[in-house]
């Protein structure tokens, strides 16, 4: 399934690498007095305000704010980062073997969407259940939408990973578990892979582990 001439990895992090549940999020939120939250933040799609959020664009405290003014109850800053993290599960211990394993055949890079309230989440709970591992150490380098200011599918956000890199779209692979995130890498001629329950990071690459 993998292409002889790639040499290239891009991985995204949410739901191939960190296990994630969008709907733990949405029900918080929901129990919190959002009852709509499903219609402006899902993996599908999302409010345009959650879009520059994650590039960076706006502060966690306006984020806040914008939750806030969505909400029939007034919320505190502990509420809401609490029901906005619920969604972060954790990454296993076998995914920094499988990175290892991996980096070692191909150059890897890692391209997520996030955001300034889950990213120190995520750091936080990796190093809480794998002591002295850290995204940063299993690849060349690391791109955070709210950090680049760039966010999946735009192109630009792919094309800032090719050219820092030097990297040729024909001989790399990009993984990701979101459809529109896999068409926006094909845009720009990146041979990219859908990340499901039955094609697993461990599956595809399984000749390499």
């Amino acid at each position: 399934m993998i292409n002889e001439n790639i040499d290239a990895v891009i991985f995204d992090l949410g739901g191939v690498l960190f296990d994630i549940n969008y709907q733990l999020t949405s029900q918080a939120f929901i129990n919190l007095g959002m009852k709509d939250f499903d219609k402006a933040y899902s993996q599908a799609k999302q409010n345009h305000v959650f879009d520059e959020f994650e590039k960076g664009n706006i502060s966690n405290d306006l984020l806040r704010n914008f939750i806030r003014e969505n909400a029939s109850n007034e919320l505190t800053d502990i509420q809401i980062d609490t029901a906005w993290n619920a969604m972060l599960i954790g990454m296993l211990a076998f995914k920094f073997e499988t990175l290892k394993k991996v980096g070692s055949h191909f150059k890897i890079y890692l391209l997520s969407n996030t955001n300034g309230i889950h990213l120190p989440m995520v750091k936080q709970m990796i190093e809480m259940n794998t002591p002295g591992m850290s995204l940063e150490n299993h690849f060349i380098k690391t791109y955070y939408s709210n950090e680049i200011h760039r966010r999946k599918p735009d192109t630009e956000a792919f094309e800032l990973v090719l050219n820092e890199n030097n990297l040729l779209p024909e001989n790399t692979l990009f993984l990701d578990d979101t459809l529109q995130h896999v068409e926006g890498a094909k845009k720009v001629g990146i041979n990219s892979i859908l990340i499901t329950k039955e094609l697993s990071t461990e599956k595809l690459f399984s000749k390499f582990l």
